[in-house]
């Protein structure tokens, strides 16, 4: 426990945060701020009921991926009208110049390239070729495990990358489309992807395999700290796969000027952003993966971190750029008519490529080829890829598809233990990223020092939500009343010029005290409604309190949508996907927010405001609270400390991940939002770190270090409590009620 920081609590727990009857229960405040219904919750729920049942709001689970989807709609709109009135090969040059520059935007600086350090450790003697297992060092001790499949007697041969799709053993899955490849005579290079084969990030020793259940778990996971530290794990993937043709260029069997890459599913998705990047290739065929991304919006919904770029959608980019940013090197887009990823939008961005193609004056440079199926390879796609690198890079014979040997796990093994972290004592994406975190840290702790730093808080916090000044609330829609003892429960819509219903309750006091009170629990708004619940003693004590369901929680969601990485009920696609297109969830609920504190400083009787949020609400309400000055007094409950925290543990809670802002660590934090706050009061209890646990004190303690010095005027505002702590009603009271 923080000396002089947690402060005792009571009892008495009515009048922590009124002057009512005492309440004999002990308990933390997190606790009595929770149902205390007993076995009634169901029924009661039921009785709170707004939208449900209603035809009208029949799709309002689904309304936060609808208001992120139509953003992106209409920015795809506007890129597809900018590109179809291209007309000649000038503009469609300077098309590429711009896409070439907002790709090494999206996709952020690479790294310096230091040695690869390569080692082979082992050498396979099969029937024609040789396979040699290699270690290689795309950063600085993050150690990439691959195989280079030679044929015999090859002598400055064309060389294809392989870039495994999501296959928890990596590349050695692909086996079959290897070894036809260097049957007829290519080099192949096949490296393991992070977070597959031999490069698994949460490695469990004891049972031998990684503590997520599907590779775009390990992706996503990691992924989502990269994008709040303001980087991605697209760089990552795509620097490994950079560093693998340096590699192939240092070997006396390759050809330089003949390097093709390829791959399917998420090595679809590797092998066009490695091509996109590097000029060194001549050749790419991506396979299941190229379609366009208003088909995706429209179906599958975009997927895992490796996938996304850093508002991508907003700044014009779409799959087909990925193709015809290389134009006319050759290309050849792989599809199926049954795959995950839409054949129209495969269709479509063929369509479009072929358009840069044909303006080059080199339309047989482009080709696509398709065949029935799902998502998976089939004969026909494989003989023409293999046709397409045969005439490509020059390497003319039989396409066919010949049915090969499966080499064993142990054949196809490069480290000693199966796993670099435990073989090679390997750096990870998370060990690599603290690198950057401190950095970025140690800018904001410089930032914080000077005089206007609060005022550039706000502005990067405003800028790095995306959030937009909310329209003045229309007049809520009134669906029912429920009469209680001393109270009554009103319920309403707002409906009129909305993006999307928002339903709450009103729990009005048949003697108000003059306080209104905003109450945010991601549990649902009828989770501490009970009678005898935690809003009921402060209605008792005349609080008007006002309950929404923010958008995608309670009634108004989580929606249908999972996508590829959903992560203990967390689907992280969606966070995901709002990133394309510059929001935040943050700033959509922050903006809501300020929205019906407006709405509830109109009620009949509030005279003073004050917001209540419980855990990853917490953020939305320190956003809106500094945005705007509607709230004379906040309650954080059971919060988690700061963004810092969350990409500073190696394992943090996923409850946290909507709360969280793309790129705001080293811009601005929590706890400056909350210091920005003074001299308003500010009450904090059960202050937890980005894992959700109370117990690492001194991580919670950087935090709370920054809250403290901006109430260093006011320290009587600022209460910072802890369970099980006594004599705090008088500070409860006043952090409340007093004027």
């Amino acid at each position: 426990m923080i000396e002089g920081e947690y402060e005792n609590m009571t009892t008495n727990i009515s009048k922590l945060l009124t002057t009512g009857k005492p309440w004999p229960a002990v308990m933390g405040i997190t606790l009595f701020l929770c149902t205390l219904c007993g076995g009634s919750v169901h029924a009661q729920k039921k009785e709170l009921d707004i939208i449900k049942g209603l035809m009208r709001f029949s799709d309002a689970p689904n309304s936060l991926y609808h208001e992120i989807s139509k953003t992106a709609y209409q920015h795809l709109n506007d890129r597809s009208e900018k590109v179809q009135a291209i007309k000649s090969l000038d503009e469609w040059k300077s098309r590429q110049t711009v896409v070439r520059q907002t790709l090494a935007e999206v996709m952020g600086k690479f790294p310096d390239k230091t040695p690869l350090n390569a080692v082979i450790s082992k050498t396979i003697q099969k029937d024609g070729y040789r396979i040699e297992h290699i270690v290689y060092e795309s950063q600085p001790q993050f150690y990439v495990t691959s195989s280079l499949f030679i044929p015999d007697k090859a002598v400055k041969a064309p060389a294809v990358i392989y870039c495994s799709g999501h296959s928890e053993s990596g590349y050695r899955s692909y086996q079959n489309i290897i070894v036809n490849l260097v049957k007829k005579g290519f080099v192949v290079f096949a490296f393991d992807p992070i977070g597959q084969g031999e490069r698994l990030q949460f490695y469990d020793a004891q049972k031998k395999r990684s503590a997520f259940r599907y590779p775009a778990f390990e992706h996503s996971y990691v992924g989502a700290q990269l994008f709040i530290s303001g980087y991605s794990l697209a760089n990552v993937m795509t620097w490994d796969g950079i560093r693998a043709v340096d590699y192939l260029l240092s070997r006396k069997e390759v050809d330089p000027a003949r390097i093709g890459i390829t791959g399917r599913s998420g090595g679809g998705t590797q092998s066009a952003y490695i091509a996109a990047m590097d000029p060194r290739i001549k050749a790419v065929a991506p396979e299941n993966y190229i379609t366009d991304l208003t088909s995706m919006f429209e179906t599958l919904g975009p997927q895992d971190a490796e996938q996304i770029f850093f508002h991508g959608v907003v700044k014009g980019l779409d799959m087909a750029d990925l193709l015809a940013v290389r134009a006319p090197k050759p290309a050849l887009l792989i599809a199926t008519t049954m795959d995950m990823f839409p054949i129209r939008g495969a269709v479509a961005s063929a369509n479009e490529v072929c358009r840069i193609y044909q303006a080059y004056g080199a339309p047989d440079a482009f080709q696509m080829t398709e065949d029935d199926g799902p998502h998976a390879s089939t004969k026909k796609n494989r003989e023409a890829m293999y046709a397409f690198f045969q005439n490509v890079l020059d390497n003319p014979g039989d396409p066919a598809d010949e049915t090969i040997a499966q080499l064993s796990a142990g054949e196809l093994q490069v480290t000693r233990d199966g796993q670099v972290t435990t073989s090679l004592g390997s750096e990870t994406v998370f060990s690599l990223n603290q690198q950057n975190v401190r950095k970025a840290v140690e800018k904001l702790n410089k930032d914080r020092e000077s005089q206007n730093y609060i005022q550039k808080i706000i502005s990067r916090a405003k800028r790095l939500s995306a959030y937009e000044n909310p329209e003045p609330a229309s007049i809520p829609l009134f669906v029912g009343t429920s009469p209680r003892k001393g109270y009554t429960i009103e319920k309403y819509v707002l409906t009129e010029g909305q993006k999307y219903p928002i339903p709450y309750l009103l729990f009005k006091p048949n003697n108000p005290s003059g306080t209104g009170m905003l109450y945010l629990n991601p549990d649902g708004n009828h989770t501490d409604a009970g009678v005898g619940g935690g809003i009921e003693y402060l209605v008792n004590d005349g609080v008007t309190v006002l309950v929404p369901d923010l958008v995608g929680y309670g009634e108004m969601g989580p929606g249908i949508f999972k996508g590829d990485s959903y992560i203990d009920s967390i689907p992280y696609n969606t966070w995901f996907s709002a990133i394309l297109v510059n929001k935040t969830i943050t700033g959509i609920h922050a903006a809501d927010i300020v929205k019906l504190s407006r709405l509830l400083r109109k009620e009949k009787g509030v005279t003073m405001l004050a917001g209540l949020a419980k855990r990853q609400f917490a953020p939305a309400l320190l956003h809106a609270a500094a945005f705007e000055n509607n709230f004379g007094s906040i309650a954080l409950i059971g919060p988690y400390s700061s963004y810092r925290s969350m990409v500073e543990n190696p394992l943090y809670s996923r409850d946290f991940l909507f709360s969280t802002v793309a790129a705001s660590v080293g811009e601005y934090d929590l706890p400056d939002l909350a210091a920005s706050l003074a001299p308003r009061k500010l009450l904090i209890a059960d202050i937890t770190d980005g894992n959700g646990s109370m117990l690492n004190i001194a991580d919670i303690e950087k935090d709370l270090k920054v809250i403290r010095a901006g109430y260093k005027n006011f320290p009587a505002n600022l209460k910072i409590l802890c369970a099980g702590s006594e004599n705090i009603q008088q500070s409860l009271s006043n952090w409340l009620l007093s004027k």
